[in-house]
């Protein structure tokens, strides 16, 4: 049996106790585990057996604790990437930039190819850079929707070393408007219809690091909580979906007056 302390727990104290066995991490566990004997640890099981039955609004709540506390830890993680401007998210060596290169506010984006709400969203970004002359969009792959996607984000990264702004903006135009499946056939006949040196795209594309770039990208997009295309991070936010040019310019707007998406 347990001694006398032990048994005299109170109701509050054993929820802790329950609590702390289950995993959460809570301070103050009265033991480890491999200390109590096996008959210890059958009367551990029936006390909190019987205790949630009793009261099983504590699981719910302690579930939803455990779900608060993940968000928090997602949240705080994924403010740091976005208010680091010296993270690999804002960088922009390896990757397209349409708008104003130099642009005070930059808005990223992170897409699909094949994915048909990055199609629609389209004229969004069309009219955002037409809007805001000091907007610099920095693109970035995220190819999830099939080998075609991966496909054509190989080339139109190799592209990218050809095509500057308003060259780059017409071949991510060209396949991101088009309204079949976008791959690798159809992102080298746009380069090659755009004047494309084609041997060096073709080498390009099988660089590493054209790989490493794309890797980069979708390992960011995770970091930041992104569950789909498309994506974008404006200021000190992450928006997830194609919520259209209302939602984004006003956030655009912001940024430029005070450094964030809601001044």
């Amino acid at each position: 049996m347990f001694p006398r302390s032990f048994s005299q727990i109170t109701s509050r104290g054993l929820g802790i106790a329950m609590l702390a066995f289950a995993g959460l991490g809570l301070a103050g566990a009265p033991a480890r585990s491999e200390e109590f004997s096996v008959s210890q640890k059958a009367e551990i099981e029936t006390i909190i057996k019987n205790y949630l039955l009793q009261k099983p609004e504590v699981l719910r709540d302690a579930i939803a604790e455990l779900d608060a506390r993940e968000k928090l830890a997602e949240a705080k993680a994924r403010d740091a990437v976005v208010s680091d401007m010296s993270s690999p998210l804002y960088r922009v060596e390896n990757q397209a930039v349409i708008g104003n290169p130099n642009g005070k506010v930059t808005l990223i984006e992170f897409f699909d190819y094949n994915c048909g709400y990055c199609k629609r969203a389209l004229g969004d970004m069309a009219r955002l850079m037409k809007d805001n002359p000091d907007l610099r969009v920095i693109l970035r792959d995220l190819p999830i929707l099939s080998q075609g996607s991966l496909e054509a984000a190989h080339i139109a990264n190799a592209a990218a070393v050809q095509f500057k702004g308003e060259k780059f903006w017409e071949f991510h135009q060209r396949l991101l408007g088009s309204r079949g499946q976008v791959g690798k056939a159809e992102a080298l006949a746009a380069a090659k219809d755009l004047g494309a040196d084609m041997d060096k795209l073709a080498k390009d594309a099988e660089q590493p690091s054209v790989a490493a770039n794309i890797e980069q990208s979708t390992q960011l997009a995770k970091s930041l909580g992104m569950t789909g295309t498309p994506s974008y991070v404006i200021g000190d936010e992450v928006v997830v979906g194609a919520v259209g040019y209302k939602d984004l310019q006003p956030k655009v707007v912001n940024v430029r007056k005070c450094g964030k998406a809601i001044c």
